[in-house]
């Protein structure tokens, strides 16, 4: 499936030590899942995580959703250990938190062989070296980590996120230059439903791919949020009809509900029927 059709609306978090909630992970309706070694796992739980992981995504069950699986920060008594059982894995990509420079990446890229790497951005040096970690070659996804991020800005937190727009922006950029993934921040109040569709419409609208998620609660409001529109999928297959049609006919302009409709438009108009019948495809 093309990397832009393919939906990434919904990225669950899940501990990797926790037997009941992988199997619950398989019922879930999430387009991707993070099996977590990392924040999620405590010290004394490390070390058995990697083996409950392995078992449970060797035993499959998990579909189509994309499989993650964050380890340790390679400069921990952890990491290195985590990486390579993560190459034995059967995972679609090795998360790698606090990535601040493309070294980093390589230092990952050397354990887990050609397993792509997603990396968390969740540090100013991060942000600011973004560009570069996105053009690593290996590198196929970026996951915002807002949390450790506003810890390391010593910033308030605002329902507009406003202290954070230039490092999100920054990380987006940089996503989109490269053609990665780019999945949105944590909404930490989970029973807040408004709040958490405020800053996924925010995400959507500013190009994010989706949310990361750390309750089953929050999945359907993610889901919608950064599915296509039914006005949406309505407007590019008209957008669509009207460009082809002009075309045919050799005529200059092709108008849609008074705007008009360049090539520009048509790609944008088929990304988005391609991510509807991708979600579809899923949810079928």
């Amino acid at each position: 499936m093309d990397q832009r059709a393919r939906p990434y609306r919904s990225v669950l978090y899940i501990p990797g030590s926790k037997e009941r909630a992988l199997e619950k992970a398989k019922t879930l309706p999430v387009d991707a899942i993070i099996f977590d070694l990392e924040d999620a796992v405590s010290v004394d739980e490390k070390e058995n995580a990697r083996g409950i992981l392995k078992d449970a995504l060797a035993a499959g069950g998990y579909g189509s959703r994309m499989r993650i699986v964050r380890i340790n920060g390679l400069d921990t008594q952890w990491g290195e250990a985590d990486a390579k059982a993560a190459a034995a894995m059967d995972c679609d990509a090795v998360l790698l938190p606090k990535v601040e420079s493309a070294a980093q990446v390589d230092a990952l890229a050397a354990l887990v062989g050609d397993k792509p790497i997603w990396a968390m951005m969740e540090t100013p040096r991060g942000m600011l070296n973004a560009a570069e970690i996105a053009a690593h070659p290996q590198l196929t996804g970026f996951v915002m980590g807002t949390n450790d991020l506003a810890k390391e800005l010593q910033c308030r937190f605002r329902a507009d996120r406003l202290p954070m727009l230039t490092s999100l922006s920054l990380c987006l950029l940089a996503a989109k230059a490269e053609g990665i993934v780019i999945v949105d921040g944590v909404y930490n109040a989970f029973k807040d439903t408004e709040g958490l569709k405020t800053e996924c419409d925010q995400g959507r609208d500013m190009g994010m791919d989706g949310k990361t998620l750390i309750h089953p609660a929050q999945v359907d409001v993610a889901n919608a949020a950064f599915a296509p529109t039914d006005a949406e999928i309505d407007l590019a297959r008209r957008q669509i009809q009207a460009f082809e049609e002009t075309e045919a006919k050799g005529e200059g302009v092709a108008v849609v509900d008074g705007k008009i409709v360049e090539n520009l438009h048509v790609v944008t108009a088929k990304e988005i029927l391609a991510k509807a019948d991708a979600i579809a495809a899923l949810e079928g």
